[in-house]
């Protein structure tokens, strides 16, 4: 049998091993999108990201509250937390900015992205942060030129664990595009053969 260690390192990137071992897949007729409503803070941004939100303002206002609009026309897309850490702005210390309403498959009120609308509609070439995209990985800067992904168990996301066990769909392979988006497609690819010579 073979011994899984707890961290696993791929090129600099550290890899907690829950990544590769535990079940999740996203239900959102279930969960309504909470991810983006529920917390203290927005998503995590880098000023990249802020400059390419910033792009794509005129595309998604629209799409925004009247809330949402005053809040980025106050203190912008993005601000700095408590922990220092630089984030996409919040309405009433709770929804995303850039978070909207509609019926998915039949359920309603479901809580979604304008950003990534105006992406899948082909109006921008910017999708949503990739800290978002990645969630519940959690990226986090360490030293030496070290990156740590983490995977962070939240409540809202029970029945996304519930669903990824039914379907046997490990955290890794549910966010294949993500990892490659950030990491690449060589990276992700050394993910998997390390999964598979763990036999996971």
């Amino acid at each position: 049998m073979v011994t899984i260690p707890p961290i696993i390192q791929i090129g600099d990137v550290l890899v907690s091993s829950d990544i590769l071992t535990e079940k999740f897949c996203c239900d959102l007729t279930v969960c309504k999108g909470e991810c983006c409503v529920e917390g203290d803070a927005g998503a995590p941004v880098t000023f990249d990201e802020v400059a390419e939100i910033e792009d794509c303002l005129d595309d998604v206002w629209g799409d925004l509250s009247a809330s949402a609009q005053a809040v980025i026309d106050k203190q912008g897309v993005a601000y700095t937390d408590q922990e220092g850490d630089l984030v996409t702005s919040i309405v009433r210390g709770k929804d995303c900015v850039f978070t909207y309403y509609d019926d998915v498959c039949g359920v309603r009120d479901c809580c979604l992205c304008a950003l990534e609308k105006a992406y899948r509609a082909g109006k921008t070439r910017f999708c949503k942060p990739i800290s978002c995209a990645l969630y519940p990985i959690r990226e986090k800067q360490l030293g030496n030129n070290l990156t740590g992904l983490n995977y962070n168990r939240w409540n809202v996301c029970k029945m996304a664990v519930a669903k990824g066990i039914q379907e046997d769909l490990p955290l890794y392979k549910f966010l294949r595009d993500p990892l490659i988006r950030r990491f690449g497609e060589a990276w992700y690819e050394e993910l998997e053969e390390v999964a598979r010579m763990l036999a996971l």
